[in-house]
């Protein structure tokens, strides 16, 4: 690892995401050129290696092997947000750096009740969670703690900060020589589409399915490894980031993998495929009409569809989405002209009838 990191954990539903999305939005603007990714993003492996059965080090291993490439990328900083350990906190043994920050984020067992209550979709028992988050109290794993009980994200954010001090620290080398291309095999279905397709809900309904028949399988949303300041929608890194958490995954015994994510053209769909070049692809896009593609946009407003960190539709007044949704029609075109991949319209099915039609169409794996 060779750029510092700031770690913001805490029980589900304490607002670890939230935080750490507004502490790297706060540090991009200030110049920072920070890094972030989700770890919980960074485990969807199964089933679990019997010595790692919560995925913790599998995780900590993904968060080293993408700091290089943020770094080659331009980034100064991590910052990461997760679940940990609530007595060891993040193996930090599989890191390799010196220049980490652990802080956790508390809130009161009421409020943490009310957050999880007013989640929509969300599959997180709030009796395990009070739980964890007593576990967690006990705990001494973290550098600092915030109590977020009756506090704003903004709120939270002010004291993360004051917490942290003048991070990121200056004067470390922070040049990073990415990996070599991953030599490792296997098969890769990728799901993509415009804004609001549903790839990310769909794709991650075709790996529960692969999940279920017992097969050892990954799952990588592929804009979810890509939050760098300095390289916004950069196919290189996110190619790259693609590759490092293949060759682990492929070590922990997986051969198949479901990835999702934006790609427009042949000639980006070659950069991913060059960086994996022993494993298989399938291509395959999902399609909706222009009314559909619009309600489904609409709906991300109250929470409806995949929740994911930077969620740009989020809480959008209706004005914005209607502008979003334009640029999709218009992007779906796009798609429509280059091809990439088996076409899917699932414009009149659920998630698991598009998940089905997916593995029908495509005949995944081989």
């Amino acid at each position: 690892m060779t750029i510092p990191v700031l770690w913001v954990s805490g029980p589900p539903g304490v607002g670890k995401t939230a935080v750490a999305w507004e502490v790297y939005g706060r540090l991009t603007r200030a110049g920072a050129a920070p890094a972030y990714v989700d770890v919980d993003q960074l485990g969807m492996c199964y089933p679990a290696p019997s010595r790692d059965p919560e995925r913790h080090r599998l995780k900590a291993r993904n968060v080293a092997s993408l700091g290089p490439n943020f770094a080659a990328a331009g980034a100064r900083c991590l910052i990461v947000s997760g679940v940990v350990d609530s007595e060891r906190g993040p193996e930090l043994d599989q890191l390799g750096v010196s220049q980490v920050i652990v802080g956790r984020l508390r809130v009161d067992p009421g409020a943490l009740r009310a957050r999880l209550g007013r989640r929509t979709g969300s599959t997180v028992q709030p009796d395990a969670a009070v739980d964890e988050a007593a576990r967690q109290d006990r705990s001494t794993y973290a550098d600092w703690c915030v109590d977020t009980t009756g506090l704003s994200i903004a709120e939270a954010v002010g004291r993360v900060m004051a917490e942290v001090g003048d991070w990121p620290p200056a004067g470390l080398d922070r040049r990073g020589s990415p990996p070599r291309d991953s030599a490792a095999d296997g098969e890769l279905l990728w799901v993509s589409g415009t804004t609001g397709v549903g790839k990310s809900s769909v794709g991650f309904g075709v790996y529960r399915r692969l999940v279920r028949s017992g097969a050892t399988a990954a799952y990588v949303d592929v804009d979810q490894v890509g939050f760098c300041s300095t390289a916004p929608r950069d196919h290189v890194l996110r190619a790259r980031n693609l590759a490092a958490l293949w060759h682990n995954f492929h070590a922990a015994g997986a051969r198949l993998a479901v990835a999702v994510g934006p790609v427009a053209t042949r000639v980006e769909a070659r950069r991913y495929e060059q960086a994996l070049p022993r494993t298989t692809f399938t291509w395959c896009r999902l399609h909706v009409g222009d009314d559909e593609l619009t309600r489904r946009i609409l709906s991300r407003q109250d929470g409806g569809g995949w929740a994911q960190p930077g969620d740009p539709l989020r809480d959008q007044p209706i004005e914005r989405l209607l502008e979003v949704a334009d640029r999709a029609i218009a992007d779906a075109q796009a798609l429509e002209r280059h091809a990439v991949g088996v076409r899917i319209d699932v414009d009149d099915l659920a998630i698991d009838a598009a998940a089905d039609a997916v593995l029908e169409r495509t005949r995944w794996p081989q």
